[in-house]
């Protein structure tokens, strides 16, 4: 046998071990690199899956059961499905309610949290401090605000209807008829403009101050600014702001849990307080679990709208090499 013949055979025989070895490598590269991180986040992922990944399941399990909590649930199929589509008013009341406060709310905050960042996007003495005042609504909780509204739309003597009495004017039943009381939460949802704000305001501080100055040496206004450089550069940030808009508006619950309970005559039912009132008063866990799962549906598909269609208008500086629009 030649050496080269030998060297062959060795560099053969010593095939079956190399598997071995690479796994133990790997193990070792594992434990070394990998394992202590999910150690740290650990507590996390725990959480995580009994809290939230467990409950998400099954829920998608009830939602196909007759489950009172009280009784063990028994399996329907489809029929909480069926029922909701075909035989409950409620639904698609409770489903025009939410679309009617969504498509106010969501333009309306978006418009009055970017004129307001536009203004206190100057560089003036003092401006931080307005910035913290505009902020700071919305750091107070849910409750306090629907109960600080209820008193400003009070009838008899809250300050909106004193204040057009001043002028002769007779103000209406804020919460109290079904004509004003889906308008009253949609200007009292207002109050929350300050977290798309903080957003705007630093997309617009983010633009370079360089394209500024070219566009005003080209004769170009204060307007034409805003239309050609500014908005086209905070595109992401409205899409952002847009998105979780719509997704938080869908889940309103609050004020109309405090202040109306869904009155009068259930103008101001939301979708997610018939859900609890199914789920938490009637005891009704598995066709509440199907209402949940509908408005996730519903989420997910206003989301997979925005998102695809997000690559046609919204800009991001270096999303892509030919630093095109994506």
């Amino acid at each position: 046998m030649t050496s080269d013949s030998r060297a062959a055979f060795g560099s053969t025989m010593a095939l079956p071990g190399a598997p071995r070895r690479t796994l133990l490598e790997r193990l070792d590269r594992f434990r070394r690199n990998y394992l202590s991180g999910y150690l740290f986040i650990s507590p996390w992922l725990i959480g995580f899956i009994v809290f939230t990944l467990g409950p998400f399941i099954m829920s998608l399990y009830l939602s196909f059961t007759d489950y009172t909590i009280v009784t063990r649930p028994v399996w329907v199929g489809l029929d909480n499905y069926v029922k909701l589509f075909t035989d409950d008013p409620y639904f698609t009341k409770t489903l025009f309610n939410t679309l009617y406060y969504v498509i106010f709310h969501v333009p309306g905050v978006q418009i009055i949290s970017l004129i307001l960042a536009l203004m206190l996007a100057q560089d003036l003495k003092g401006i931080s401090i307005y910035r913290t005042l505009f902020y700071l609504p919305t750091v107070t909780t849910g409750v306090a605000t629907a109960i600080l509204w209820q008193w400003i739309f009070n009838t008899q003597f809250g300050v909106i209807n004193i204040a057009l009495s001043k002028i002769g004017i007779t103000g209406p039943g804020w919460l109290t008829t079904r004509t004003w009381a889906m308008p009253s939460l949609i200007i009292m949802s207002m109050w929350g403009v300050g977290s798309p704000m903080i957003i705007y305001l630093a997309g617009i501080k983010n633009v370079p101050e360089s394209l500024y100055e070219a566009a005003e040496i080209d004769g170009a206004g204060r307007w034409r600014q805003f239309f050609s450089i500014t908005l086209p550069l905070i595109t992401s940030s409205i899409f952002y702001n847009a998105t979780i808009g719509i997704i938080g508006s869908f889940q309103v619950f609050t004020q109309a849990y405090v202040i109306t309970k869904g009155g009068p005559a259930d103008a101001t039912l939301f979708y997610v307080l018939y859900l609890y009132r199914t789920a938490f008063e009637n005891l009704r866990m598995g066709y509440a679990s199907a209402l949940a799962w509908i408005l996730f549906l519903i989420i997910m598909f206003f989301t997979f709208i925005q998102l695809s269609m997000a690559k046609h208008w919204v800009y991001y500086e270096s999303a892509r090499d030919d630093g095109g629009v994506v």
